[in-house]
C-alpha cells in the first residue's frame, strides 16, 4: 500500500547550518506516527516543511504516489495536509465560528458572508469531538485549552484532512481533556487518517502511535513499530541517537 505522504531524502540549510540531512519519512492512512527528538533535532523544521512553511534545499515529497512541491501553506492543505500546532493557531480576538472559517469563509448568493451556515457548521462539527461545547460570541482566547483544541481539530477535519500533523496536543490540557483528545486521535485513525505526533510525552506515545521516528542532529538515528519497542528503548534512540533494531511493519494494522 503506498504511504498518502511519502518524504524523501529531505534536507535542509539555513545558510551554512544543516537543520535536516536525508531525512526520510512514511505516513500511511489509518495510522499514527510519532516524531520524537529533543529540542533543536529537527521535528519543528521537518513539520515546516511537510506544512509549506519552508521549502526542502532538497529532497522529494510525494502525495499519493505523486510529486508535490509545498510552496505555502495553502499548497499543504490543498494537498488535505492540515497541521495543529502547539499554540492552535487560532486568532485569539475571534470567536469560535470565525476561526473555524478563518480563510475558508462560505458566502451567500450574493456574495456576504453566510454567518448562518457557518455557525450551524462549526456547532455540529465541534460537538463532535467535545458534546459540551456551546457555540458563542466570545473570543476564543475566554475558551480552555481543550475547547480551544477541539475548534482546531474539528476544523481540519471538517476541510477533509487525510494527513493530520498535531504538534504535542495535550501538553497543556488537563486530564479530562487529554482523554477526549486521545478518544478523538483514535477515532480519526480508525477513520483512514495518518496521524504525524509530535510529542515529548512518551506516555502518550505509546498510548496513541504505530510508529515511532527519533530525529537527533537533523538526522533519523532510529524508528520502529511501538509495539516492538520498550520506552527505554525510545529513551536509547534520544538520548544515544543510535537505534534499536526490531522489525517494522511498512503498512498500519
Amino acid at each position: 500500500m503506498k504511504p498518502i505522504i511519502r518524504m524523501h531524502a529531505i534536507h535542509k540549510n539555513f545558510g551554512g547550518v544543516q537543520a535536516l540531512k536525508n531525512v526520510n519519512l512514511d505516513i500511511h492512512g489509518g495510522e499514527v506516527v510519532a516524531l520524537l527528538g529533543h529540542n533543536g533535532a529537527g521535528k519543528s523544521v521537518l513539520v515546516q516543511i511537510l506544512s509549506g512553511v519552508f521549502l526542502p534545499t532538497s529532497g522529494s515529497i510525494e502525495v499519493e504516489g505523486r510529486s508535490a512541491r509545498f510552496s505555502s501553506p495553502r499548497d499543504a492543505r490543498a494537498a488535505h495536509i492540515e497541521t495543529i500546532y502547539q499554540t492552535l493557531a487560532l486568532a485569539e480576538n475571534l470567536d469560535a465560528t470565525a476561526n473555524f472559517f478563518l480563510g475558508r469563509e462560505i458566502k451567500n448568493r450574493f456574495g456576504f458572508l453566510d454567518n448562518r451556515a457557518m455557525r450551524s457548521i462549526a456547532q455540529e462539527n465541534i460537538c463532535k469531538l467535545n458534546a459540551n461545547f456551546e457555540l458563542t460570541r466570545s473570543p476564543v482566547r475566554n475558551l480552555s485549552g481543550g475547547q480551544r483544541q477541539a475548534i482546531a481539530i474539528a476544523r481540519a477535519v471538517y476541510f477533509k484532512a487525510r494527513i493530520l500533523v498535531m504538534d504535542e496536543p495535550t501538553a497543556a490540557l488537563g486530564p479530562h481533556e487529554t482523554e477526549q483528545v486521545v478518544m478523538t486521535i483514535n477515532n480519526l485513525r480508525d477513520h483512514g487518517l495518518g496521524i504525524l505526533l509530535v510529542s515529548h510525552d512518551l506516555n502518550d506515545v505509546f498510548r496513541l502511535a504505530d510508529r515511532v521516528v527519533v530525529l537527533k542532529g537533523g538526522q533519523v538515528v532510529g524508528s520502529g513499530d511501538c509495539a516492538n519497542l520498550s520506552m527505554d528503548d525510545v529513551l536509547h534512540m534520544i538520548v544515544a541517537g543510535t537505534p534499536v533494531f526490531t522489525q517494522t511493519s511498512q503498512t498500519p494494522a
